[in-house]
């Protein structure tokens, strides 16, 4: 079992205090314990309260549906029933647990727009993979936004990783050198940082998955995960641009960043519905160590007991 971002949220229940409030609260708030059966009018608040939510049109109608169609559904029930369904939800859209192999090299390709908290996710996993003793590279492959590679060079010395860095290059041709440097140095861990330029998309979707047939030819065996960085804040855009991602590269997870303060974290299940992606690492803070693995169960108790 892979242990490194394995440690407890201890403020994971404060984080979520706003979206708690947002999904749950101000649904279970739409009935009343005394209630005996839905209303129709009940009904259609409680759906327009979790589409407010972020949980997408689609999900919040099947969810008031399932409640209209059963026969014996309690107001009083509400509570526990959004918990079992968010929790079966999450369970179907595959494990969390990040991908890695202790006997070979491991590559990460992390994509996602730009201001999304890329370049910081890399370094807090670079911080990570460093303290448990791992050899970390980065891969700079937004090389034409010469302030993302130089904040991810100062963040790589931060950490303690090395970097591969040619401005203005090709990004595949980063990610090459790169990979060729791995193997001949044995490092354990890859991290490649992307543009995410999504005013010119069809440029950026080419450019992603140039770097992908890199990896594919160079490191076959190597992509551990393709993680698509969601900024928690953007709610339902979060879910429109994992559509656009996934055109161009095989996504295999999400990172949700600044999940701390948001009112809008509902996105992590509203993308496990509709993408049947599973969010791996959740980012609560400024700090290095504020970098978790993300626990299905623990967040939705978390919400539910706010």
């Amino acid at each position: 079992m892979f242990e490194i971002f394995k440690d407890k949220f201890n403020n994971l229940k404060q984080a979520l205090t706003n979206t708690a409030q947002t999904l749950v609260g101000n649904v279970v708030s739409t009935v009343s314990s005394n209630d005996d059966t839905y209303s129709e009018f009940t009904l259609d608040e409680i759906e327009d309260t979790l589409i407010s939510a972020d949980l997408g049109v689609g999900y919040a109608a099947e969810l008031t549906d399932n409640l209209r169609n059963k026969k014996d559904a309690k107001p009083s029930e509400l509570k526990n029933y959004l918990k079992e369904e968010f929790k079966k939800t999450l369970a179907q859209a595959g494990k969390t647990e990040l991908n890695y192999d202790e006997n070979g090299l491991n590559i990460y390709f992390i994509t996602g727009v730009n201001g999304a908290g890329k370049t910081t996710l890399i370094a807090k996993m670079a911080y990570r993979f460093k303290r448990e003793g791992k050899k970390v590279l980065v891969a700079a492959a937004d090389t034409f936004r010469a302030a993302a590679e130089e904040q991810l060079n100062i963040w790589s010395d931060r950490a303690g990783a090395d970097i591969v860095r040619r401005d203005k290059a090709d990004p595949a041709s980063v990610v090459y050198e790169a990979i060729q440097k791995a193997k001949a140095e044995n490092y354990d861990v890859i991290l490649t940082d992307t543009a995410g330029r999504l005013q010119n998309k069809f440029n950026l979707m080419e450019e992603l998955k140039k770097i992908k047939t890199v990896i594919d030819k160079q490191a076959p065996q190597s992509l551990k995960e393709s993680i698509l960085v969601i900024d928690a804040n953007t709610g339902q855009n979060g879910l429109q641009q994992a559509k656009v991602f996934s055109q161009a590269v095989n996504l295999t997870s999400v990172a949700l960043t600044k999940l701390d303060g948001s009112a809008k974290g509902a996105i992590i299940i509203a993308i496990a519905k509709e993408m049947k992606l599973p969010v791996k690492l959740v980012g609560t803070g400024e700090k290095m160590e504020d970098l978790k693995a993300f626990n299905p169960d623990e967040f939705i108790d978390a919400l539910f007991e706010n």
